[in-house]
């Protein structure tokens, strides 16, 4: 009985086992055929919308701002040369390089010996060309009252003469006598001349001296020039560079010992293309006499002077383009001879344009503006200007319009976007630079060389001091101080 129950409820399993799997079977058959039988359906196309950022357009009157680099160069400068040559016997202790001088300060000496010695010569010259004129002068004057005898005792044989022939017409007198008398006159008359040769040569030789006095004058001169030549004085007050010599050195004629450069009188010199030059003239046709910013960066200290336009170069050197203009310091304080600085120089204002972002426009000059139902119109723009990352542009109904502010290759005229506009401007937390502590060592060497550097400005020299007696310091000014040293 166990084996027929066991045997039933086996049978029974496999029938429902089988039962189930045709089912299966069944469903899966329906299922791939209500498949097959259905229709294909496309899945409907959803356009892309993109997001830019747009700013409105707004004319406004702007000032552009050209900007260069120059030198800073000085206005007068001298070149101290040695007029003779010879030991220097003394040397100023402000002829050094940096030092400061005052105009009529004396700066070195040569050795006068030599031209002391000259200048000797030439005063005994110069008294023997006088002594030599003083005789010729008496030898004229004698000379002339010989002349003067002379012509007397020609008179006096002309008159004896004159008197025989009458004599020697009355039948009294004889023929003999009568040329006696006119030979005798004849001889005086050859006396004249001779008085007269001889005045002559006395005025050659009072000319002869008169000349050898002038140039005995002119060796004394030229003597004394020499002596004054060996004490060089400076001419203006100013500050000395290349300074090359030491007191005993043997110096030659016309050698350059150094240069005195006025530190008040300084101007920069910078290069600016020929468009921009043009844009800088007035309706004359002359450089405008426009305001210049200079901005030397100085130990993360920007260092800004005030300038004025003065002049510009007179040719265009070879191998140059552009135009170099001038532009005079109002305040040097600060700056040095050779110092590249940042020039700004304000232009003529433009009136109605329109700042944007450099990034807004294309190289076709136009510009993508935001149209009905937010699609993008193309608006065509001038360029007026650049000005760094920003552009100056000028269009035909541009005022209003909110103009994309990047472009790419996937916007174009049609297109939908989402606009994103600037919120308004909140005001700006002032930030804190960053901070950095230091160590003793490394204060001392920045202290000691902010204190040693002469060329850096009295209150910037201060304000650094300042800072770096801080407990903590500004990372940049600590930064920019130790590239300075090289450390």
């Amino acid at each position: 009985m166990r084996f027929l129950r066991q045997s039933l409820t086996g049978l029974f399993l496999l029938s429902l086992t089988l039962a189930l799997l045709i089912m299966a079977g069944q469903t899966l058959r329906e299922a791939v055929q209500d498949r097959l039988s259905r229709e294909a359906r496309m899945p409907e196309g959803r356009e892309r919308v993109f997001s830019v950022n747009v700013v409105t357009a707004e004319v406004a009157t702007v000032t552009p701002v050209l900007t260069a680099f120059g030198q800073v160069q000085s206005v007068r400068t001298l070149e101290i040369r040695a007029a003779v040559g010879g030991s220097l016997l003394e040397l100023a202790p402000e002829f050094v390089e940096g030092g400061m001088v005052t105009e009529g300060q004396v700066l070195f000496r040569i050795d006068p010996a030599d031209a002391e010695s000259a200048l000797a010569r030439a005063r005994a010259d110069a008294t023997d060309s006088v002594a030599e004129m003083r005789d010729a002068a008496r030898a004229l004057e004698l000379a002339q009252d010989e002349l003067l005898a002379a012509e007397e005792q020609t008179a006096l044989r002309e008159r004896a003469a004159l008197r025989q022939r009458d004599i020697a017409a009355r039948g009294i007198g004889s023929e003999a006598a009568v040329e006696t008398a006119e030979l005798a006159a004849s001889a005086a008359r050859q006396a004249v001349l001779s008085r007269r040769q001889a005045i002559a040569q006395a005025e050659a030789r009072l000319a002869q001296s008169q000349t050898r006095q002038n140039r005995s004058e002119i060796a004394l001169a030229e003597a004394e020039r020499r002596l004054d030549d060996t004490v060089v004085r400076a001419r203006f007050s100013g500050v000395l560079s290349g300074v090359t010599i030491v007191e005993g050195r043997l110096v030659s004629a016309n050698e350059q010992l150094g240069q005195l450069i006025d530190p008040d009188r300084l101007e920069v010199a910078f290069r600016v293309s020929t468009a921009q030059y043009v844009r800088l003239l007035d309706a004359s046709g002359k450089l405008s006499d426009l305001p210049v910013r200079l901005r030397l960066d100085m130990f993360g200290i920007d260092l800004e002077r005030e300038a004025r336009l003065s002049r510009d170069g007179a040719a265009v050197a070879e191998g140059q383009s552009g135009r170099l203009l001038y532009a005079a310091i109002t305040d040097p304080a600060g700056l040095k001879r050779g110092d590249f600085v940042t020039v700004e120089v304000d232009e003529p204002p433009l009136d109605r344009v329109v700042r944007l972002p450099g990034s807004a426009m294309d190289s076709s000059g136009t510009v993508l503006v935001l149209g009905e139902a937010d699609r993008l119109e193309v608006l065509p723009v001038t360029l007026v200007r650049r000005q760094a990352n920003d552009i100056l542009v000028q269009g035909i109904g541009l005022e209003g319009r909110e103009v994309v502010v990047e472009r790419s290759p996937l916007l174009g005229a049609g297109i939908g976007v989402r606009a994103l506009r600037p919120s308004a401007p909140a005001v700006e937390a002032v930030t804190e630079p960053d901070l950095m502590e230091l160590t003793t060592e490394r204060r001392a060497r920045l202290v000691a060389f902010v204190q040693g550097n002469d060329r850096m400005p009295a209150e910037m020299r201060t304000r650094l001091l300042t800072q770096l007696q801080a407990e903590r310091v500004p990372a940049e000014v600590v930064q920019r101080l130790e590239q300075r040293i090289g450390g």
